[in-house]
């Protein structure tokens, strides 16, 4: 498939009638060829974590079919434009990730960047909302579930958590998530862990969620689990256990907002 018909994004159960939205932001690590893989020379950069989250496409994918939910990838990469961070944050396409410099985002011109956010950021966003209209028309509270993954280890220091929830002010489908993964006394489930999505928050889970009163959460896994399909498929087994047992829990409205 050349550039001009790759798809921007791709949504997997479109017509299900599932009330959950899964989105995946960081599916790809795609560049359209017209960017010269941004002027990286070694082009194995693009294998690392910088240019996508590793292994939670393969994740989200099986736990899509093994619950019937609808799910959407975006299919580029986060160092082309993250489609989790707001256009006008020079992160967005950003000149440094994690030690290594991206050549064409440090001369990045204003029209290069807004045709950027036309192209890719701004047809997957827009898909998003009519998915979650649709889900609006036939569910009172559809629910909307972020899914990354993180690295094992960042700044030497060894990340413990096994999966993260991340939230902010709307604990409907965090609190009792979180009470269901850590039933399982084998697993390390974070809070807010290793990210806080309290300052800042991402895109998706502010604009699609949070501005529409729509229960969501990001969930965060470590990706040294699932970078196998062996791994991938364990955790869609986790996930799928934990999303079918959440049901009316994610109704659930506790006295005050926790201010942690």
């Amino acid at each position: 498939m050349t550039d001009s018909t790759a798809p921007v994004f791709d949504i997997q159960h479109p017509d299900s009638d599932s009330a959950l939205l899964l989105t995946v932001d960081h599916a790809s690590r795609h560049i359209p060829e017209k960017y010269n893989n941004l002027g990286l020379t070694d082009h194995s950069v693009l294998a690392r974590h910088i240019a996508w989250d590793i292994g939670i496409e393969d994740v989200t994918r099986r736990l899509s079919d093994k619950i019937g939910a609808t799910a959407i990838y975006a299919r580029f990469s986060r160092l082309l434009l993250d489609a989790n961070r707001y256009p006008d944050d020079p992160a967005s396409t950003p000149v440094m990730s994690d030690g290594v410099e991206i050549p064409a985002n440090r001369t990045v011109s204003t029209e290069d960047r807004e045709e950027r956010v036309e192209t890719y950021f701004r047809p997957y966003h827009g898909a998003i909302t009519d998915l979650i209209e649709k889900k609006c028309a036939v569910h009172e509270v559809p629910l909307l579930i972020s899914m990354h993954s993180f690295t094992p280890v960042m700044n030497d220091f060894e990340r413990p958590w096994h999966i993260g929830v991340l939230w902010d002010r709307d604990p409907r489908i965090a609190l009792p998530l979180l009470k269901i993964l850590r039933e399982n006394s084998s697993l390390v489930v974070g809070d807010n862990e290793p990210y806080s999505a309290r300052e800042p928050m991402g895109y998706t889970m502010n604009e699609h969620g949070m501005k529409r009163n729509i229960p969501n959460v990001a969930i965060e896994i470590r990706q040294d689990l699932i970078d196998t399909h062996q791994g991938a498929e364990k955790w869609a087994n986790i996930m799928a256990d934990a999303l079918s047992r959440l049901g009316p829990l994610a109704m659930y409205e506790p006295e005050g907002r926790d201010e942690r």
